[in-house]
């Protein structure tokens, strides 16, 4: 058994002497106070899980020390006894926040009992704070790397809408942090301690989406033995985060935008209502205006989602942030692994800002851990990163003896590619393409002549 403090407080020397006996032979550490003064010493040099506290005392009582051990010492269990139990008593101690209240002559079985379930629950709360510690530590802000701009925007939108109920749209690539940007708004907000619900609607089929996201009755559906609760029920007072939302069907849409208003649902083959308080946090990959004007997404659930857009720009898109990434995730990495890599070597990189990351942070993250796995020395080489990573988009920015072009000349390959995936994106609509490019029409139109990509238009 751990050296577990405990602090005893009577006035009476036979109860003091009585329990301090009982309990070191439990191999508890028990000191013993006769007032509230001594009570207040012992509680200010040491700490004490523990404290069992006579209700009758001269001077001060045992109520004025459970006040004080509860305003001061939150997390220690304070266990109430008294030689004149009443109903009254006993309320009054619970209600005050003991932990639980006794009657003398204390029987001994029931006395240790009663600390065993003290000393559990303690070290639950101990637990689930360390834990919480964690959450915070792993989703808060300063996990999402980033000094571009535009990710700074981010950060100000985040700071701006998390303590609010408001709707938040995370719109961006496959790979660029939109669940860690829903769980960092959850672990700002004001309903942080509830829990955070995390559902991939493109991940099931319509008929299980429907049951996982609202619940279902029993015998609703082949295979429905019982009653279950829906993911917005277990999420209700916190938040539920939807990921991949553009694949909801029409039907499910239908179901999604009466909870996103009314904030009520009937379970799958049940008709009672139910109602929820949930914040909702969404994301796609897709453009959802674009789906809009296709039809395959409802205008009227898009408009209501879309109170509040943060957008996550892709990884190519933001260079400059690779070097913070890469150093934040060889670190994570490292501690993670076990092995003491220190950094990367200068070449490494350069490299490492030459590949267009597809996959954007995921894949930065999997080319490190693999590297890191895989490296023989405290520093991480060429020779560490996979061939695609070692091959990327060697000599773009130089001429063919290796001396540097001028910078505009550099700058047209990257654009005319960004232009390119601009057009594919928006199915070659120009006001699309141009809107999301953050420039005009014409200003788009004329440099797609000049770099010759007029032809490549598919609308």
């Amino acid at each position: 058994m751990p050296d577990t403090r405990i602090l005893v407080v009577d006035d009476d020397e036979l109860i003091l002497t009585s329990l301090r006996e009982l309990l070191r032979l439990e191999e508890y550490a028990v000191e013993t106070a006769r007032n509230f003064a001594e009570a207040s010493a012992h509680l200010a040099a040491a700490e004490y899980p523990i404290v069992i506290a006579d209700v009758s005392m001269p001077e001060v009582n045992g109520f004025e020390l459970l006040k004080m051990v509860r305003n001061r010492y939150p997390d220690t269990a304070v266990i109430m006894m008294t030689g004149y139990g009443s109903i009254e008593n006993a309320v009054e101690a619970m209600t005050r926040g003991a932990f639980h209240y006794l009657t003398k002559p204390i029987i001994d079985a029931e006395l240790k009992l009663v600390i065993e379930r003290a000393l559990k629950q303690r070290f639950l709360t101990v637990e689930i704070r360390a834990l919480r510690s964690q959450l915070d530590e792993r989703y808060s802000l300063g996990n999402v790397i980033g000094h571009d701009y535009r990710m700074l925007k981010v950060f100000d939108l985040i700071e701006a809408v998390a303590d609010t109920p408001t709707t938040v749209l995370v719109t961006g690539e496959s790979g660029t942090g939109k669940s860690l940007i829903a769980r960092a708004i959850h672990q700002r907000s004001n309903r942080r301690d509830k829990r955070f619900v995390e559902v991939a609607c493109g991940a099931l089929p319509e008929t299980l989406l429907e049951s996982e996201l609202f619940g279902h009755v029993k015998g609703s559906f082949t295979g429905a033995i019982g009653d279950k609760a829906g993911k917005f029920k277990q999420a209700d007072g916190g938040t539920i985060f939807l990921d991949e939302v553009s694949t909801a069907t029409p039907a499910l849409q239908v179901k999604l935008l009466r909870i996103l208003q009314e904030r009520e649902f009937e379970p799958v083959g049940g008709s009672k209502t139910e109602r929820v308080d949930v914040r909702c946090i969404l994301a796609t990959n897709q453009d959802l205006e674009v789906a809009v004007q296709r039809g395959a997404f409802r205008q009227d659930l898009y408009y209501r989602i879309n109170v509040v857009a943060i957008h996550l720009p892709p990884l190519r898109e933001r260079i400059g942030d690779i070097p913070l990434l890469a150093e934040h995730l060889l670190k994570r990495q490292s501690e993670r692994t076990g092995r003491k890599v220190i950094g990367f070597q200068d070449e490494v990189m350069r490299r490492l800002q030459m590949v267009d990351w597809p996959g954007n942070v995921r894949q930065l993250e999997n080319v490190i851990e693999r590297a890191v796995i895989l490296t023989k020395s405290a520093t991480i080489g060429l020779e560490d990163l996979p061939d695609e990573v070692r091959e990327a988009r060697q000599g773009n920015a130089s001429g063919g003896n290796g001396d540097l072009m001028p910078l505009k000349k550099a700058l047209e390959t990257p654009e005319k590619d960004i232009i390119l995936r601009a057009l594919k994106t928006y199915h070659g609509s120009r006001q699309a393409a141009a809107g999301a490019l953050g420039i005009n029409r014409t200003t788009l139109y004329k440099k797609m002549k000049r770099y010759g990509i007029l032809d490549r238009e598919t609308v």
